[in-house]
């Protein structure tokens, strides 16, 4: 599944929360790796909490990585993040 609607075509959206120690994770290994993206907290916006459930068929599934293309990965491990194992881009 592609998202196509969304606010910021060009960049790579977290969608998250402040208090999940997997966002928190996620984020850091984005960080640390200087890959660039937008944080988008899904308790302070409802329309990125309706999107996500809509990626994940009704759940809300946190942290959702979507990419530029549309092609997103929920619950990431930390493998998948990172570049240098292949990650920060799902296949």
């Amino acid at each position: 599944m592609t998202v196509n609607d969304r606010s910021r075509p060009d960049e790579l959206v977290v969608y998250g929360t402040g208090w999940c120690p997997d966002v928190r994770r996620s984020r850091a290994l984005l960080d640390a790796a200087r890959i660039p993206y937008v944080y988008v907290d899904v308790d302070e916006d409802q329309a990125a909490a309706d999107l996500i459930r809509g990626l994940q068929q009704g759940q809300r599934r946190i942290p959702t990585l979507v990419w530029p293309d549309g092609k997103f990965l929920v619950e990431p491990t930390d493998r998948c993040v990172t570049p240098s194992s292949g990650g920060a881009s799902p296949a």
